[in-house]
């Protein structure tokens, strides 16, 4: 019998399941397993990832859709990534839309996992958000404090954690929900989530383009590199989830800083000609969402089980000249 993992990555052809794709092709195993198939999916077809001698099936679909969940296990996936979403920008402005991919969507894949039978058990990672937590809150946050959210995004991702948890508990899956911090410096164009400004302050100066600020420089929050969030995904899918009982919920570490402190960075590397091509644009909505976000966490039970993430904006900052920009800037 074959020991080699087949593995359904949904949201495939976003940012991260790009980045997500390319680290599977490259380590080529997940604990010590080989990979053997990839099953790839998104709205529009996901790009073919370079090097891989597996079995690949990608396509382009709307999980939302009834069947394509069904279609999404055919060949039965030891390992889900579920990062398929409509960001919380988006979802916040189309309530239907949200709810329709990021809560029924979701509930469809459970669903025909649990229906599946039972000799079929899969690790499923479920990507959650920062948007899950609601203010008001404590200077830090634990891994005890509730979780309200404020948004429309964050409610349909805490509906999909808690499926996840009790899908898990009554034995249809092994899941685990990471919430994953705001990801920064985010590579491409600018996308539709109220946090996008946190990386375009970056990204473009570094190109010499203009960036917009639509919100206050003491504006702070919880970031994280896209190469970080690739490894949280990767660890998920490797680690012994016992020790986390029935509440498999996990914030990911993170940085609090502030875009004060984003946009001092950036003097540093990039100097200040860089700094200046930020231009201050104050938006009260992108504002009104940003103020119910938490600003610093105190993630003991991911640090536990191995997360890691940066530990400076600097460090941030060199993921992006590396993994984005070759590693040099342009003067």
């Amino acid at each position: 019998m074959s020991t080699g993992l087949h593995i359904l990555v949904t949201g495939a052809a976003g940012m991260i399941g790009r980045k997500l794709v390319t680290r599977l092709v490259a380590d080529g195993a997940i604990a010590g397993r080989p990979i053997e198939a990839l099953s790839l999916t998104d709205i529009i077809p996901p790009t073919t990832p370079p090097g891989f001698t597996g079995t690949l099936v990608s396509w382009a679909a709307d999980f939302s859709q009834p069947g394509e969940a069904e279609r999404c296990l055919a060949g039965r996936p030891d390992i889900v990534f579920h990062l398929a979403a409509i960001v919380s920008g988006e979802a916040e402005a189309d309530l239907e839309k949200g709810y329709r991919i990021n809560l029924d969507g979701t509930r469809l894949l459970f669903d025909a996992i649990r229906l599946a039978g039972e000799k079929y058990r899969p690790r499923v990672v479920f990507t959650s958000s920062v948007g899950a937590y609601g203010a008001p809150f404590p200077a830090v946050i634990d891994d005890d404090f509730a979780l309200t959210p404020l948004t429309s995004y964050g409610t349909q991702k805490v509906m999909g954690e808690a499926l996840l948890c009790d899908y898990t508990r009554r034995g249809c899956m092994d899941g685990i929900a990471i919430r994953l911090p705001t990801i920064c410096v985010r590579p491409g164009v600018p996308n539709k989530a109220a946090s996008g400004f946190f990386s375009n302050i970056i990204r473009e100066p570094l190109v010499g383009q203009e960036a917009v600020l639509p919100v206050a420089e003491t504006v702070r929050s919880w970031l994280a590199s896209p190469r970080s969030a690739v490894g949280f995904l990767v660890h998920a899918a490797a680690i012994d989830l016992a020790p986390l009982g029935w509440r498999r919920g996990l914030m990911m570490p993170g940085l609090s800083v502030t875009v004060g402190e984003q946009i001092a960075a950036l003097g540093r590397v990039a100097g200040e000609a860089a700094v200046k091509l930020i231009r201050r644009a104050p938006d009260a909505t992108i504002s009104a969402i940003v103020a119910g976000w938490p600003e610093r966490f105190d993630p003991q039970r991911a640090i536990a089980l191995g997360f890691r993430a940066e530990a400076t904006f600097d460090d941030i900052l060199k993921v992006h000249i590396d993994d984005e920009l070759g590693g040099t800037l342009l003067r």
